[in-house]
Parts: structure tokens; sequence; C-alpha cells
């Protein structure tokens, strides 16, 4: 008790709060005879830190299970169990039992991100990866949707130009409703090389899409993984919720594991909005 009044005194105004607000009358004729009742008044200069904004988290990221078929071609994931419930009680004491699970798939599964190794030999891999260049990185959502066209031109990323620099752009294109279905593969959302160089001219940190590939799949170029991780900017891809987002005022973050000699991996993908 000593020590929260203690910490208290330093303004005697909300000493007086505390001391108001107490119910036990044994701790009050303590403090009121201590010598923590003789303070000084907070210095002139003095500035109280304004409260912290309260945020919220939304997640972006698609859940992985046994069997998802992310892109077709590619094997869906082997979840299962490497040491059962079951198997584990004959281990250890009676009543404690653990879980051990095994998994077997390809590093493009799910909401994952792409480092430049991905593109080129001798770019990043993801143990190479800054963390400043993944974590709470301040936001912006474009909106472009599927229904108005599949290809995300630099036209519909101009009026956003002033906004772009040292942000996390995420093309929100609202395809992420035909995951998992036959529709989610084909005909899907992408960026024209065009929108590509674009927003590395205009400084983009990260960019991200809620489409099956942020390239156009129907022909052998990768225009916009060249460009993007051919400058270092990592690319997020099968996002999700992104309608769920303000425009800004938001921060992202996208970390995968620390892999030597992998280019992709999936993402716990996450907005943090201030409210």
């Amino acid at each position: 008790m000593q020590f929260i009044a203690a910490k208290l005194l330093v303004n005697p105004d909300i000493f007086m709060i505390f001391f108001n607000s107490l119910t036990n009358v044994r701790y009050k004729r303590l403090i009121a005879e201590s010598n923590f009742f003789c303070c000084s008044p907070l210095p002139t200069n003095h500035r109280m830190e304004p409260p912290t904004p309260p945020s919220i988290f939304i997640d972006l990221s698609h859940t992985i299970m046994h069997g998802l078929v992310t892109y077709k071609g590619l094997p869906a994931p082997l979840i299962c169990d490497y040491l059962s419930r079951e198997a584990s009680r004959s281990k250890y004491e009676a009543g404690t039992e653990f879980q051990i699970g095994k998994i077997e798939m390809v590093a493009n599964t799910g909401t994952y991100l792409d480092s430049p190794f991905h593109r080129f030999a001798h770019g990043k891999d993801l143990s190479e990866l800054e963390l400043a260049a993944l974590v709470d990185l301040p936001g912006l959502v474009i909106r472009r949707p599927f229904s108005q066209s599949l290809a995300v031109e630099q036209a519909h990323l101009q009026p956003f130009a002033g906004l772009i620099r040292g942000r996390a752009v995420l093309v929100n294109t609202g395809w992420d409703q035909h995951w998992n279905t036959e529709w989610y593969y084909d005909q899907h959302p992408y960026l024209t090389a065009g929108a590509a160089q674009f927003l590395l001219e205009a400084g983009a940190k990260l960019v991200g899409i809620d489409s099956h590939n942020i390239d156009d799949t129907t022909g052998n170029r990768r225009p916009v993984h060249t460009i993007l991780l051919g400058a270092d900017i990592p690319i997020v891809e099968h996002l999700c919720h992104l309608s769920a987002l303000p425009e800004t005022g938001f921060t992202f973050t996208a970390v995968p594991p620390k892999f030597q000699g992998v280019g992709t991996f999936p993402v716990r993908a996450f907005a943090k909005v201030r409210k």
C-alpha cells in the first residue's frame, strides 16, 4: 500500500482521489500518518503522457487445414499426429498427455509471403528479411472490386500516389469470397506490370492482395513478382477480410518463420486498427 501511495503522491490531486476512494479505515489512517502524505506539486514543465488509444486486431489470414488446396497442381497439406494424445499417455504420469503434430506441405499454402528468393536465386530468403519490413507497417487499402475489372492498373492506383510511400499497400478486390471453391483458381484479379512499377516508384514497402495470385496467371509471364521482389518489396498473397479495414489508420503485420533457403511460407497476417 505504501508503494502505491508513493507513486500517486507525485501529484497531490491524484493522491486525494485515491485516498478518498479507500474504504478500509485502517489503510487510510496508516497513509495519513505516514510521510507519504507530504509532497510537492508537479514541476511546471511536467507533461503527462496521453493515454494510448485502444486498438482492435483483424485477422487477414485464411485457415490452413488438412487437404486444403491453395494452388491447383500443388499438393495439399498433410496434417496429422506424430505423437497422439493416446500414445503419449504411456510416457507420462496419470492424467498427463500431449499432442505433437506433423505437417507435410509445400511453402505456397494458405496466406503466404514471398521474399525475393522466391523469384531470384540470389535474393533474400525468409531468414534474411528484416522484421522492420514486416511488422507494424503503416497500411493503405486500395479497393478495386473484381466485378469492375480483373486487372488492377496504374490508373486505379494513381489517386493514392501521395499515400503510398513507406506503407504496406493492400489491394482489396473481394476475390477472397471465392476461397476454397472452384471459382478461386481461374480468372482471378491481378496487378498489371504498370501497376507494380508505379507502386515501386511510389515507395511501397510491401504489397498484398486478396486474390489467387498478384500476377496474371493466364500466361507464363510474372512481371509483378519480378518488379516487386527485384526491388526487395515483399508480396503477400491470398489475404482475406480486407473489406473490414479502413483505407488508412491501421498497421499491417505478416511474419513468416525464419527459414534459410526458403522464399515463401504461410504467415499470420493481421491489422491493428486504431479505434
